[in-house]
C-alpha cells in the first residue's frame, strides 16, 4: 500500500488555502499580522500532523500477519478453541 497522490494533493491544497490565501482576507486592524500569523501557523501544523498519521498508515505497527494453519497451532497449543 503507499501513498495516493490524490489525496496528498487534496490536503495539500487545502491547508494550502488555509496558509496562504486566507492570510490576504483579513480585515484591517491592530490584529492583523497576529491574525495572519496564526492562520499560516495553523495551516502549516495541521498539514504536517495530517501527513504524519497519512503516511503512519502506510507502515502500521501492528502484529505480524499468520497462516491459517500458524493460528490454528497457536489455538491447539494455547487450548483455545476458535471453532467453538
Amino acid at each position: 500500500m503507499g501513498a495516493s497522490a490524490l489525496a496528498v494533493i487534496f490536503f495539500t491544497g487545502i491547508w494550502g488555502g488555509v496558509g496562504v490565501v486566507l492570510p490576504f482576507f483579513v480585515p484591517k486592524g491592530p490584529n492583523r499580522g497576529i491574525l495572519q500569523l496564526v492562520l499560516m501557523l495553523t495551516a502549516a501544523t495541521c498539514w504536517l500532523f495530517w501527513l504524519c498519521c497519512y503516511m503512519a498508515q502506510m507502515n502500521p505497527l501492528i502484529g505480524p500477519k499468520l497462516d491459517n494453519k500458524t493460528i490454528l497451532l497457536i489455538a491447539k497449543e494455547w487450548d483455545l478453541n476458535p471453532r467453538e
